[in-house]
């Protein structure tokens, strides 16, 4: 089945760098019917084209593939940064004092180790 994360995640990077279908299937080489099938989730693209789509997006792997792996990445700590970074100084520390008591009890519902 093809996940469909990936190409929501696909259009969300596209629409980030302000590009229409067209623009970035032309940009890339591509038909722009054949991004809009990938962006659904119609088809999945073959290696080359997935290379060549996330070149042409001007970002990491882990930037399409962070909502489907299992493994938490870089991207999705860097993206949280960011977001956070950009609110008011008086949401920024709301949401970090959330995070610290959601951290702490996690370890403490881990044993302390993390895991």
């Amino acid at each position: 089945m093809i996940d469909k994360r990936i190409g929501r995640r696909i259009k969300e990077c596209r629409e980030n760098i302000g590009l229409t279908q067209e623009q970035f299937a032309e940009k890339i080489g591509m038909a722009s019917n054949y991004i809009s099938t990938v962006e659904r989730g119609a088809s999945f693209p073959r290696c080359e084209n997935l290379i060549a789509i996330i070149n042409g997006l001007g970002v990491s792997a882990d930037a399409i593939f962070c909502d489907v792996l299992d493994q938490p990445t870089d991207f999705q700590k860097s993206r949280i940064f960011k977001d956070l970074s950009n609110l008011p100084p008086a949401a920024q520390k709301r949401i970090l004092q959330m995070m610290e008591l959601m951290i702490r009890q996690e370890m403490e519902s881990s044993g302390g180790s993390g895991k």
